[in-house]
This record gives structure tokens, sequence and C-alpha cells, in this order.
């Protein structure tokens, strides 16, 4: 879809900063209700589907999908050894990726790191500076939040619940699925809601195996509950079904966009609205506020390929760029009616800041299904997850809080197992035979919400465009570490139980941001002294600015974001369109 020149002169309905899934399901939403919109997005639209190459065997790429030379992907053991900014000591590489970015299929969607440095504690922060941000290579697991996390502080007394129930949300959840589909299977389980699914994948032979093991000890193995369109969406037109084909593993991305991405999901079609406008190479500096009421008037930004300054006008500022750039962007917008920061009247903005853990997980061979033929385990979204079991019924002694794990098994176009000693026709022989019996799985746990957890602006170190860096103050805590424990221990026993025979086990819990699952910042609740949002992701301090991206989570849960991500979005756009229509902004 071809970008039309922009008007920069007029006074928009809303400007939307950022085309993630929060700033794509804005713009669906506002342009729905009839509101003109402009979208900024600070990179630019790239052919994904040139990128992505999903059908394209590692013998046919001239470094089997890695980085070529003049480039470099940041190791855990540079994440765990050196400090931020991460640049310097590199000077080797033409271009620094953060670990996500170690393939030839996304070294153009994740950001420079020279150019988008940061500062402070250890983090893995990856960043997708693209027209659909990280939709693009998203790993697509769809999940819904229950009351059990809503309403965690009621259930064992820590932080904060939610301004909001499971009942306010789950009428956007059902919008969400039937709008950009989702596959899976019901399970009916209180802390883990089921979705509107399409046709499901398939659990492959090791998979069922683990699946029968744990239903014998009340735990659920379910298929991957994954954000693709299976039967396909016949209200849009830029969507093809699931096809089941393709290097689905490969850190993500869909280049048929089957799995759900938010230019083709949702961008395009409110488009064709024609009551969105959309610029991209925009890094948005700052959000102004008119100096008589406080309100926001609009935006300053930068064209990141001219440096050229702009400013633009707007009703309602919506605030979607990503959990800690939004951070950063409120804290960067100072002015004499808000000198800590825009929407910073608590002092809460950058803090409460949260995610998920991972990193401890297990390996194994099912013995049986060694040297049989392959099968065809490449197409799927997803493997399995098996739902969390900790501190549902009954307490555990040691943390509070829980986890769950992804997985999967069987054949894949570059095969598992490639790690095992040897070399030439014996070792390929040994490769073939084993590949489609390895499984594995690992955690994804709940990182407690902390205050003392918080980001903030570097006063000395800026990015390429002359912008304050933020600045990390985060680390995982004694509760995140004993959950790290109890991870380790029961994936192998669950693996034992289940009859695999342990070929590796994870102990080792990855750098902080590891799981690209960002959260709070900007929470949402009652009291303006110790939130940022109210329920609608509306600022308490300035009724026309909105933040509705992972800003608002008060905690992070154990599952993944994005779907409760867009279904918030979603709410919170109903609210501001009848607010801006009632002229109550």
């Amino acid at each position: 879809m071809a970008e039309s020149e922009v008007n920069l002169t007029k006074t928009y309905d809303a400007i939307v900063i950022g085309s993630g899934a929060a700033g794509g399901m804005a713009a669906h939403v506002l342009t729905s209700h009839g509101l003109q919109v402009l979208l900024l997005e600070a990179g630019k639209k790239l052919p994904v589907e040139k990128e992505l190459r999903s059908m394209e065997w590692p013998y046919d790429n001239p470094y089997r999908g890695q980085l070529s030379p003049d480039q470099h992907s940041l190791t855990f053991n540079e994440y765990t050894i050196r400090n931020p900014p991460y640049g310097p000591g590199s000077e080797k590489a033409k271009h620094l990726k953060s670990y996500i970015g170690s393939s030839d299929y996304v070294k153009n969607i994740v950001v420079d790191e020279r150019e988008n440095p940061f500062t402070g504690t250890n983090y893995a922060w990856v960043r997708a500076r693209c027209l659909g941000g990280k939709t693009n290579i998203w790993g697509r697991l769809a999940l819904r939040l229950s009351d059990y996390d809503f309403k965690a502080k009621s259930r064992d007394g820590y932080g904060e619940d939610w301004p909001i129930s499971y009942s306010d949300i789950a009428p956007y959840y059902d919008k969400v699925d039937l709008y950009l589909g989702i596959t899976g299977v019901k399970e009916n389980l209180p802390y883990l809601p089921d979705s509107i699914f399409q046709r499901p994948t398939k659990l492959n032979c090791a998979e069922v195996t683990l699946k029968d093991s744990l239903a014998k000890i009340g735990r659920v193995l379910t298929q991957y509950r994954a954000g693709v369109t299976s039967d396909g969406l016949k209200h849009n037109k830029y969507r093809s079904r699931c096809y089941g084909r393709g290097a689905c593993e490969r850190k993500g991305g869909c280049d048929i966009h089957a799995a759900f991405d938010s230019p083709t999901g949702l961008i395009y079609p409110a488009m064709d609205t024609g009551n969105l406008a959309l610029r991209t190479n925009a890094v948005v500096r700052e959000i102004t506020v008119d100096p008589q009421t406080g309100k926001a008037s609009g935006v300053h930004f930068i064209d990141s390929q001219t440096m050229k300054d702009y400013a633009v006008r707007a009703k309602v500022v919506v605030v979607a760029a990503s959990t800690l750039e939004s951070a950063r962007l409120l804290l960067l917008s100072k002015s004499r009616l808000h000198p800590n920061g825009l929407a910073n009247s608590s002092g809460h903005v950058g803090h409460n800041f949260c995610e998920h853990i991972m990193g401890p997980g297990v390996t194994g061979r099912a013995r049986n299904l060694v040297g049989k033929p392959p099968t065809l385990d490449d197409g799927r979204p997803g493997g399995f997850y098996l739902t969390r079991f900790r501190n549902l019924a009954e307490k555990h002694p040691k943390f509070i809080r829980g986890y769950g794990f992804e997985g999967g098994s069987g054949s894949t176009m570059f095969p598992r197992g490639t790690d095992a000693h040897g070399f030439g026709a014996a070792f390929k022989e040994e490769v073939r035979k084993n590949q489609g019996a390895f499984i594995s799985m690992g955690a994804f746990g709940e990182v407690l919400a902390r205050y003392e957890n918080y980001v903030d602006l570097d006063p000395v170190v800026k990015d390429k465009w002359g912008i304050p860096a933020l600045r990390f103050h985060y680390k995982f805590g004694d509760n995140e570490h004993r959950m790290a424990e109890d991870m380790k221990e029961t994936a192998q026993e669950m693996f034992e139980a289940a009859g695999f025979e342990i070929t590796h086990v994870s102990s080792r819990v990855l750098t902080e941001g590891w799981s690209i699952h960002e959260l709070g910042t900007s929470r949402m609740g009652n009291d303006p002294k110790t939130s940022v949002l109210n329920q609608f992701q509306q600022s308490h301090d300035v009724k026309n600015l909105f933040v509705v991206d992972g800003s608002a989570f008060v905690n992070a849960s154990c599952q993944n974001p994005t779907w409760t991500i867009m279904s918030l979005c979603w709410r919170s756009c109903d609210y501001l369109a009848d607010e801006l229509s009632k002229g109550n902004l």
C-alpha cells in the first residue's frame, strides 16, 4: 500500500504514536468511529515479504540464514558481561543488532544498537522501528489474562489490583479474536480463559506423550494458542489463511500474513476507510501541551532521514510507542505545567516496570521416535503451551505468582540435534536419525512489578537524532530467582515422568529483557497518586492523552501480553471516541 503526502497543517482528531499492536489497533478503532487520524511511525515501511522469505532453504542463503560478516548480533555473554550502551567495543561490525537480529531475515527489522543507545543496568532491549514494529516478528502466542491476574493482590497481598475485572475486557478479547483470528483448543480453565478459536494445529507424537503424562498429575498441555488465522478472514483482503508451510520458527514473521501483523491486520484496512493518514520515518521527540489548559496539543517529530523538525496538532494524543519508548516520550515532554514529564504528577512514570523471566527449560529425546520417518512440523505457528500450575489452589512456600512453558517437538527445516559431537557421513546419519525425536520447552514467569525497578532519562547519552537515551535501573529479585529454580526442577521432573531421555537442562536465567514483554511504567489505577492512567488508559493529569500499549499493565501475569494489549486498546479507543463526541476531551 503506497503512502501519500501527509498534511501537517490540519488539526487531526487524534495522533497515534507507534504502529505496532497497540498503535495499529488504535488506528483501526478510531478510524472505524469516523475520526480523522494521523499515525506516526519512527521507522520505514519495509517490504516485509522480501525480508522474511519463509520458504527459503538455509542452503539457498549465502550465510545459511545468518548475518553477513559486517554485522554482529549481541550474545547472552555480551549482555551479561558488558554494560550498556553496547555500541562501544563492537566497532568491527558495521551494524550492531540485538540478540533477535541474529539472522539475515530480520536484520532490517530490528534497530541498529549504535543509533539507538541506552544506559544503566544490563538489559536485552529488542526494538523494531518499522511499520508494524515487533508484530512483524512476534512469537504469535496469544493468551488471555484472568481475574487470577487482574485481582492478584486480592489473592496473595502483593502489589495492586487492576481497576478492571475479566468481565470488563472479555467482550474486547472476543472482538480481537474475531477480527484477527486465533487458533487453539478450548480447555475451560478459570486461570487461562478460552478464546473464540479457529481450527487448531495438531500436536505431534512426543507432544501427545507429554500431554498424557501431565494429565495424570492434573497439569494441562494444550495446542499453541497462536494469533494466526487458520480458516481465513473474509473481512480482510490483505491476509491469507495458514497453509502450514514455511519456516515459522525463524524469529516469528509470516510473509503470507496468516500470522497477525499490524500493517495487514489493522493499518491497511484502516487506511481503506479514508480516515487514516500515515507518516513513516517520524521520530517523535515531544508531546506538546497548551500552556493555558495544560492539555496535549500535538507532537514535535524529527524526520529520521532528513533530520528536519516538524510539528503537528491534534485534539487527542494516543501514545502507543511500546512500553519503554512511551515512558521515554512522557519523560521527555517536560514543560512549565508538567516539570517532571507529561502525565507524571504521581512520580510513577517509568516505575513499576515488569516483564517475564526466561531461561530455565529442558530438552529431551523420545527414544521411540529415533529413526522414524520425518514429519512436517515446520509450518506450525507453534508447538504447545503448558499452562500455569503454581499458586492456583495451593500456595507455594518459596514464591508467589506463576509461570508457564512454551515448547515443541518434531522435524524442522534446519534439523535439531546438530550440536552433537562428530563429523562426516556418520555424523549426518546420526542427525537424520534423531532430529524428529527431540522435544524441548522453556519457561516464562511473572516478574513482580516493583517501584524500584524503573527507567529514566540519561543526562548525557543521546541517540542518533539528539534525543536523550533511556537509562535502566532494573534487576530480577529474589522471587524471580526462586521461581527460576522451581522452573528448572519441574521441567526435568515432567520430562522424566513422560519417559523422555534428558539431553540438556538449562538452569541459567537469561538477561533481563529477553522475553521482549516490557510492561508497566505508566500503570492504570483508581488513585492518581499511585498510578498514571485510569481504567481506560487515559491520563489522570491530561484528559486528552491516552497511553494504550503495555505501559498500562499493573502486573505482568505469566501470559504473553499482545492479545491483552490490543483488547485493552480497543476498549479504551471506544471510550475515547465516545468522550470526544460528547466534547469531554
